[in-house]
């Protein structure tokens, strides 16, 4: 008998997360899909100045990859490159002054704003420090861009003739992350699903949409936008900057595209498991507002969405229930199927498609662990500097 109730539960528990798949696969902004790419643009008449801002710390390992791609970038207007050397203690500063040497092209400052004051997190010191020099020149469009990207010659024009024919004061590609080593291609694609499951990027652009976010490796901003939304002044604590950015831009009134990015890709590794892990880790709770309600809610809605499927296939399989195991079944199937796109973009083996509920319990227990950490009083970190966090959810925009 009680054999016989626990796999009813089970088979119940399968049947929601069947109809939970459905709904994600109809209805959330057909989230799954990797077709949102820049739209089609037509060069304006008289190309704007542009000034791109690279904040950087402690990053000499991969600016030889990624710095000259933005000196090289073959756009028809006035454009620089401003590179804030946030604090470093490799020879950032000295070595992209000297890669700037050699390679030529887009001119470049190397500045350092100094030590954050009080209400600072992550990399919106320097962010700012950038924009007040980028400012100086008047610029009508600024490109946010981190140390790790790297980005095709024509980038930069496409994203600003993006920008121009859309009517768009954000434009934001989500560049296309490292996959060489076992671990990146288990959890990186994952990352990016995930992602789009929360902001689906087809909702971000429609006018109106309550949906905002972008992706802070490779973001080009309206000058007078930024002003409007006071940018980065007001999203100076959060963790996440690059959607409270989305969300401020979007509140001030501004119109907003994000989508997969082609000819943009971060050169970072992260070869082992705890690279990977800490990267998740250090804005997981912070996503979830540092609420433990809404944590409890997202272990549950995990467990329910991705673990429940496997295990009522293997329940229904050992305790001969065959609609226990069909549920099961049938929600894995969506669930894989859903996967298989991302899969496909990062031009990985659709036998890891099956393999997303695994994907899920780590990405489970990273979450757990970033709650963890911030109840120890460990506050957020950017490349080794750590702050206070405030214990109230305003923070995040």
């Amino acid at each position: 008998m009680g054999q016989t109730a626990d796999v009813s539960a089970v088979v119940w528990s399968a049947a929601v997360s069947l109809a939970a798949w459905l709904w994600l696969l109809l209805f959330q902004g057909w989230f799954w899909r990797t077709d949102v790419r820049l739209p089609a643009a037509r060069d304006p008449e008289a190309w704007p100045d542009v000034c791109v801002v690279v904040p950087a710390r402690d990053e000499a390992a991969v600016l030889p990859a990624s710095l000259p791609s933005l000196l090289a970038q073959d756009y028809p207007g006035r454009a620089e490159v401003v590179l804030v050397d946030d604090g470093s203690t490799d020879g950032t500063g000295d070595l992209a002054r000297e890669l700037a040497r050699r390679q030529g092209g887009l001119p470049l400052s190397v500045v350092s704003p100094g030590e954050p004051p009080a209400g600072w997190t992550g990399k919106l010191w320097a962010v700012r420090h950038g924009m007040e020099l980028a400012r100086a020149r008047d610029p009508e469009y600024l490109l946010l861009t981190d140390a790790d990207i790297a980005h095709a010659p024509d980038s930069l024009r496409r994203l600003v003739a993006a920008a121009r024919t859309g009517g768009f004061d954000l434009v934001s590609q989500m560049a296309r992350l490292r996959v060489e080593s076992l671990w990146e291609r288990l959890v990186v694609p994952a990352f990016v699903y995930f992602f789009a499951q929360l902001y689906p990027f087809r909702r971000i652009s429609r006018p109106g949409s309550r949906t905002a976010a972008a992706a802070g490796g490779c973001v080009l901003l309206r000058a007078d936008a930024a002003a409007r939304a006071r940018i980065p002044d007001a999203v100076r604590q959060a963790v996440i900057d690059d959607v409270a950015v989305a969300r401020a831009v979007g509140r001030s009134g501004g119109r907003i595209w994000l989508g997969l990015a082609d000819g943009v890709d971060s050169v970072r590794p992260y070869p082992r498991l705890r690279d990977l892990w800490r990267m998740v880790s250090r804005s997981a709770y912070a996503q979830l507002r540092h609420s433990p309600l809404l944590l409890a809610g997202t272990v549950a809605g995990l467990t329910l969405v991705y673990l429940v499927p496997p295990a009522a296939v293997a329940a229904g399989v050992a305790a001969g229930s065959v609609p226990c195991a069909l549920l099961g079944g049938a929600a894995w199937l969506v669930m894989a199927g859903t996967y298989v796109p991302m899969l496909r973009y990062y031009r990985q083996p659709l036998w890891l498609a099956p393999l997303l509920p695994v994907t899920a319990f780590l990405y489970l227990l990273m979450t757990v662990d970033s709650a963890v950490q911030h109840r120890r009083g460990r506050g957020a970190a950017w490349k080794g500097r750590t702050y206070a966090r405030p214990e109230t959810a305003a923070e995040e925009g």
